[in-house]
């Protein structure tokens, strides 16, 4: 948020004689510019813009095709909960570690005297479907933020802000769960830059590769996309474990908003626009 600015004005008042003197300089407060140009004032015919309509579409897209991913994905680990290390893994090798929940297919051994409805079928279709959307909207949001400077205005944080004792009073200000102030919501705090950034460009990309990693056209063409992993199976294995991540960073991060505001928070991400009860919070 800007600085408030003072514009000088002088006005005349009548005095007796029907003479007129100048009145005293008064102070009004010029608004504020908003995050994409607008302005906070009261003059404001409408509320300033806080998420562009790109970032509201790719953000909607991500969300769906991910809670498509995390639900077939969990169908998926269903029908062999074992996971294994290397190139090769089957009922005959032994496991990594395996998840103890029954499994849906009768010749995986789980301990369990029954098996779960069999729905692998869809859940791959639907898995592959859903990662795409998420790929090619990401590659959306990714050259939009390089080429506008989304990342670099909205995200980056600045080098002061990446010291370790400021790391530390940013965390520690984080976990007592505060309501965020109203510049906050103007602009992402320290972990949440850092957050983001991880996300987008470390874990993303990795959940990427070890999906593709265990498809079978996919590394007859790039080999050394799986061989430098370790296998398939080791590609599977970080998978799930990255997916974890995701899951967790997707959990926090809708705790943050409940704690932030959900309506307001969801609403500035679906018409773009700040509310009023959020501006004067």
């Amino acid at each position: 948020m800007g600085i408030l600015h003072k514009v000088q004005t002088t006005g005349r008042t009548a005095v007796a004689g029907g003479e007129t003197a100048d009145s005293p300089p008064i102070s009004v407060p010029a608004p504020l510019p908003g995050h994409n140009g607008g302005e906070i004032g009261t003059n404001s015919p409408k509320a300033p813009v806080r998420h562009s309509a790109l970032v509201r579409a790719t953000h909607w897209l991500i969300t769906v095709s991910f809670l498509a991913l995390l639900v077939t994905g969990a169908e998926i680990v269903i029908s062999h909960p074992r996971f294994y290390w290397g190139e090769t893994g089957n009922v005959n090798t032994p496991p990594l570690f395996t998840l103890r929940i029954p499994a849906s297919r009768g010749t995986v051994p789980t301990g369990y005297g029954y098996v779960l409805p069999d729905q692998n079928g869809w859940s791959r279709y639907l898995h592959f479907e859903s990662a795409w959307v998420a790929v090619l909207t990401g590659l959306v949001y990714l050259t939009f933020g390089l080429l506008k400077g989304h990342f670099r205005r909205n995200l980056l944080p600045a080098s002061s802000d990446l010291s370790p004792k400021a790391l530390a009073i940013a965390f520690a200000r984080h976990l007592r769960f505060r309501r965020p102030s109203e510049e906050e919501a103007w602009s992402y705090n320290t972990i949440q830059r850092v957050t983001y950034l991880l996300v987008i460009f470390v874990l993303f990309p990795l959940v990427i590769w070890t999906g593709l990693a265990m498809s079978p056209g996919f590394t007859s063409a790039i080999p050394a996309a799986v061989k430098v992993l370790g296998g398939r199976q080791t590609a599977r294995t970080l998978h799930f474990f990255v997916s974890g991540l995701l899951v967790l960073f997707l959990l926090v991060h809708v705790f943050m908003v409940f704690l932030a505001g959900f309506r307001s928070r969801v609403g500035a991400m679906i018409t773009g626009r700040l509310t009023k009860r959020m501006e004067q919070t």
